[in-house]
This record gives C-alpha cells, sequence and structure tokens, in this order.
C-alpha cells in the first residue's frame, strides 16, 4: 500500500527556491479565506485581543514557516487530503514574506485597538483585510508581489555594483 501523500512535501518540479518545500496553493488561498473572516470580525467588534490573535498566526507563518502556521494545519487536516495533491506548488518564501507583512499590519492594528487609537486599528486592519480578501477570493497575493518586485530591485542593484555581493561587507 502506498504511503499517504503529505500535503506539505515537495512537489517534483515545483520551483521552490526555499527551503520550505512548496506550498499548495489551495492552502495559502484556504488561509486566506479564513484570515479574512477573522478581520472583518476584527473591524466588526473592534477587538484588539482579536487582532492581536491574528498577529499571532501570521508571526508563526512567517517566523516558524507555513507548515506551522495555524490555518495552514487547519486545511491540512480537514481538506488536503481530501482534494488530493495539487497540479503545481507555490514557493514558500513570498508567501512567507507576506505573513510578515500580515503580521506588520496586525501588530499595528493591534496596538491602535488596544492604546485607544481606534482609528489606527481600523486603517491597519482593513488594509490587511484588502490584501487577504485579494488572495482568497482571486489568488492574488499582494504580499507575494511586493517579494517579486523587492527582489527583482535588488537584483538589479547586484548586478550594478558586483562589490555588493550576497556575503561582502562594507
Amino acid at each position: 500500500m502506498p504511503a499517504p501523500v503529505d500535503p506539505a512535501a515537495p512537489a517534483a518540479g515545483s520551483g521552490s527556491t526555499s527551503a520550505e518545500p512548496g506550498l499548495d496553493p489551495r492552502g495559502v488561498r484556504f488561509a486566506a479565506a479564513v484570515t479574512t473572516v477573522v478581520l472583518v470580525l476584527v473591524l466588526l467588534s473592534g477587538s484588539g485581543w482579536l487582532a492581536g490573535a491574528q498577529a499571532v498566526v501570521f508571526a508563526l507563518g512567517a517566523f516558524a514557516g507555513m507548515r506551522f502556521a495555524p490555518y495552514s494545519l487547519l486545511y491540512r487536516a480537514l481538506l488536503a487530503r481530501r482534494l488530493g495533491p495539487p497540479a503545481e506548488r507555490e514557493d514558500a518564501a513570498p508567501v512567507r514574506f507576506s505573513q510578515l507583512v500580515g503580521f506588520v499590519f496586525a501588530a499595528v492594528a493591534t496596538v491602535g485597538y488596544l492604546t485607544g487609537l481606534t482609528t489606527l486599528g481600523i486603517v491597519a486592519t482593513a488594509l490587511a483585510l484588502a490584501a487577504a480578501f485579494l488572495n482568497a477570493a482571486f489568488g492574488f497575493c499582494l504580499g507575494c508581489e511586493m517579494y517579486t518586485v523587492i527582489a527583482r530591485i535588488r537584483a538589479r542593484l547586484r548586478a550594478r555594483n558586483p562589490h555588493t555581493a550576497e556575503g561582502a561587507t562594507a
């Protein structure tokens, strides 16, 4: 009997450039959908504690890796095996970067709500919500696009100045 497929395992030809295995894009969108719901609840309730909980979720994805992100764990437990293996996988690095960006916005929202700067909390939550909704509804990961743009800019800068290669110190 063949071993069950681990949805977090890299697929052949996944194109992943990060140390973390390629990600199932359906899991990434599932996580964005759950995040969308949580952020809507934050806006409706004005709860800094709920914003803080979402910040922790983002932090786990950004710093520990998507394998340990709570919504990724939920996707793997409830849906991944039922859906079967994905046709292709996404590089984990841009997704982790988007989790970092989400963490920053959720942390700012938390501080805003908990210190009485409600407008700051609302704006930070709304911006994070917009990005999460774009990913959940349309598969457009704003943080991933930012990652790609930053990587291109860094590559151009390195190409212009070969003395600033990786690992070089000034």
